[in-house]
């Protein structure tokens, strides 16, 4: 190897850094954003659990107060049926 060899090889060598010094910062860019996806995905991961369990409540008092209103209303129209009943 003579001493243009060695330079073309030093040469070689500095491109190959430059450009593995390249990737790696396109791989932190790639990193930071996975992580910020990740972190949006958590937040909104975390919003529709709360959501869930906010309508969740609402089904339960929903179911509640169905269950006390149908016969209430019931009595109602029975009473309705029967005074029209009566007076007929």
């Amino acid at each position: 190897m003579d001493k243009q060899d060695v330079d073309r090889l030093a040469g070689l060598l500095q491109e190959l850094r430059q450009g593995q010094r390249e990737q790696l910062s396109i791989q932190r860019e790639h990193l930071e954003l996975a992580k910020t996806q990740y972190d949006r995905a958590n937040a909104i991961n975390d919003r529709a659990e709360r959501i869930q369990a906010k309508s969740d409540s609402l089904i339960d008092r929903s179911s509640r107060i169905f269950k006390l209103v149908i016969p209430i209303l019931f009595l109602l129209v029975a009473a309705a049926g029967w005074m029209l009943f009566r007076i007929l």
